[in-house]
């Protein structure tokens, strides 16, 4: 009888990223999948790679998150076409201006340089943006990437690893037991057996965590995204605005504008999203008004994906409160794909080592439940101007 030392539910990048980092360390991995490894949230999103504009409780991971970016070919033999354009987050008015210094603070306090600029400055270095904004902060280190190549790439590289990643491979169920766990797979009656589970199962999460008595109330979310023709190259940094609203970003190879803005259709149940043709015209005129030379350019497709949003907007990472050798980390809340690499790498050291080095306060299912987290209570209040950001 095989008994894995870890299997994981949900083969998103978050996912993908646990079993590579799980299997360097020794441990025996199985993931399943019930579609194709990165096809839903984590391979149909706007690709921002930032920092800037954080939760200060996501911001441990972020960092952790950026340094991995930095060296994925090495990890994983694809760089996914990540670039560090920076992220340019513009303000509105000067409110707007003086959550962006608040911000640039405990940014610095985790090492992330932000630099502020004035309204002549902002025009001086980024003409193309449009002229009504008040000022700006840009985070020179943070960037984008592919995210139709990052989970695959990470399924990839841990099944030559060798981890045993299993497509098109629904789980019906999962429940403790003797030896850890059994997970039930649909149209087999022998079930998997693994010592410790790791539930990465994206907007479909906190239906697994109740396989384990973990309730957790998980909306979910259809980010409408769109992409136009290619231009040549115009847009330097990955843009944002403060209160959130639109994102714009140039692919630095084939020269296409990718935005969002707004939100599509999404049914759980039925696993089918998608974008909504007033929301994508909406969309359509926020990306003029940021970008006035946009005018022209064709829109020539849009999509959406079905992500997990939990009632904080902050992702649930962390041990199970009620299961032993049980991890979740679900509901990314639409900015999950930056924070996938290295959520992974907590997921695997928190399941083999029994600890990490990454800070997780702020994280947990247990805030739900009005249980205080004695480590959270010292992050710094969030800047709501600031939080309410563009999703990835």
């Amino acid at each position: 009888m095989t008994v894995f030392d870890l299997a994981i539910i949900g083969g998103g990048l978050a996912g993908c990223s646990t079993a590579l980092h799980a299997r360097k360390k020794g441990a025996s991995v199985i993931l399943l999948e019930r579609g194709r490894c990165g096809g839903q949230a984590s391979g149909v999103n706007y690709g921002g790679v930032r920092q800037q504009g954080r939760h200060p409780a996501e911001l441990p991971l972020a960092t952790r998150s950026r340094g991995i970016w930095g060296r994925l070919h090495a990890l994983v033999g694809c760089d996914c076409e990540f670039v560090a354009t920076g992220h340019l987050k513009l303000a509105r008015n000067d409110r707007d201006m003086v959550d962006l210094v608040a911000h640039q603070a405990v940014a610095a306090d985790h090492g992330i340089a932000i630099e502020l600029l004035d309204g002549a400055d902002l025009r001086r270095r980024f003409p193309y943006i449009g002229d009504r904004f008040y000022g700006a902060s840009l985070c020179a280190d943070d960037g984008q990437a592919n995210p139709r190549l990052a989970a695959p790439a990470f399924a990839r590289a841990a099944r030559q690893l060798g981890a045993d990643v299993r497509e098109e491979c629904p789980v019906e169920r999962a429940v403790p037991s003797p030896l850890g766990f059994e997970i039930y797979v649909t149209g087999q009656d022998t079930p998997i057996r693994a010592h410790r589970l790791v539930n990465t199962a994206g907007a479909w999460g906190a239906n697994v965590a109740r396989w384990f008595g973990d309730s957790v109330h998980e909306d979910v979310m259809a980010p409408n995204m769109c992409v136009t023709e290619p231009i040549a190259p115009l847009i330097g940094p990955n843009l944002g605005i403060c209160g959130g609203g639109i994102y714009i970003r140039q692919a630095s190879g084939h020269g296409s504008v990718i935005f969002g803005s707004g939100v599509g259709i999404a049914d759980r149940d039925a696993l089918r999203a998608r974008p909504l043709a007033a929301v994508t015209m909406d969309a359509a005129k926020a990306a003029i008004d940021m970008v006035p030379a946009l005018a022209n350019v064709l829109v020539v497709r849009s999509w959406t994906g079905i992500e997990g949003r939990m009632p904080d907007n902050l992702p649930v990472v962390g041990p199970s409160p009620t299961i032993a050798n049980l991890y979740h980390a679900f509901g990314f809340s639409g900015h999950g794909f930056q924070l996938g690499p290295a959520v992974g790498a907590v997921l695997a050291e928190l399941a083999i080592d029994g600890r990490s080095p990454t800070c997780l306060a702020g994280l947990s299912m247990t805030r739900f439940a009005g249980v205080p987290d004695p480590v959270a209570t010292t992050l710094p209040p969030a800047n709501c101007s600031q939080h309410k950001e563009e999703g990835e």
